[in-house]
């Protein structure tokens, strides 16, 4: 059986380089893409969610304008072609059939493999131009919100939330201002089905330096149904969570945080000689040399002696 040798891609001018440099591995990856892909046979219903939570995504997000007739669950080899060459680790694919009605088909790759696929129904819906309040800037890094006892204890309900945050969780950010919460995203786990919510954060005035916090719903709204998973081994999902070893902290001896984040450390030191520990100094405490002494001696006993005579 023959060998099949990799083709190693040399680029031809800056700008190849440039792309090629980009999606190298690097310590601190980038931001996950997702693509938005629509099948062979798409309602209104599935067209319409995909171009708002494409709207919600953006700018980390590729629209897919043609249908792509595919079977995600049968065949993968057109989403991973589709994943290498827009170096994209997650999809959303909207399908419509008689069997699966107004069916979405939310997945991650790893290395451009499939990793995991949960196949969702949309039971209800209703559109962003439903709720006419002013809406978020595109970008905006959400805040998500889980509630239900099924994403603590049910493995799939698990998985599906680790998902959700890969999709949802936008640029990275070390720290956000309080202005800069402005979105809030909730995902609701009850009766085997998942709802979303959406809202816009209101800073209103309250009197104190504190502002007043209120929620609008902006939409999109969603109830989903699981349908079917496929979910990578426990093997696979550890192996695609590794961590390089040149991007975790090194470790500091006697050093540890407690849990409120503040540092402890130990200090070890030389057993201490108390005989030449400095006091504080008085004459009558003074201490005397070892000549001092045999002095004073001899000047007492000539002092006794003379006043014998």
């Amino acid at each position: 059986m023959a060998t099949v040798m990799q083709r190693i891609v040399k680029p031809k001018t800056q700008a190849a380089k440039r792309a090629l440099e980009v999606r190298a591995p690097k310590l601190e990856e980038n931001d996950k893409v997702a693509m938005f892909i629509k099948g062979g046979h798409t309602s209104e219903t599935i067209t319409q969610v995909l171009k708002e939570l494409y709207l919600l995504k953006k700018p980390n997000a590729i629209s897919f304008k043609r249908k792509n007739i595919m079977r995600p669950f049968d065949d993968q080899s057109s989403i991973e072609f589709f994943s290498q060459k827009n170096d994209s680790s997650l999809f959303l694919f909207g399908s419509h059939s008689k069997k699966r009605p107004n069916n979405l088909v939310l997945g991650r790759l790893y290395d451009h493999h499939v990793l995991d696929m949960v196949e969702l129904g949309v039971v209800n819906f209703r559109s962003m131009q439903d709720f006419p309040t002013e809406k978020i800037a595109m970008g905006t890094k959400p805040c998500l919100v889980f509630e239900g006892e099924a994403f603590e204890q049910d493995h799939e309900h698990r998985r599906l939330k680790n998902m959700l945050i890969d999709f949802f969780r936008g640029v990275k950010a070390n720290n956000v201002r309080l202005q800069g919460l402005e979105h809030v995203l909730q995902f609701t786990a009850l009766d085997g089905k998942v709802m979303v919510r959406s809202y816009k954060v209101l800073l209103k005035k309250s009197g104190s330096r504190t502002p007043r916090v209120e929620l609008s719903e902006i939409g999109p709204a969603l109830d989903l149904e699981v349908r079917r998973t496929r979910l990578a081994s426990d093997d696979l999902y550890k192996k695609a969570c590794k961590k390089p070893k040149k991007g975790k902290p090194k470790k500091v001896k006697n050093v540890k945080t407690d849990v409120f984040g503040a540092k402890m450390g130990r200090v070890h030191m030389e057993r201490q000689d108390f005989s030449k520990l400095q006091t504080r100094k008085m004459k009558g405490l003074k201490r005397q040399a070892p000549g001092d002494t045999e002095t004073a001696k001899k000047a007492k006993t000539e002092s006794s002696e003379l006043a014998e005579s």
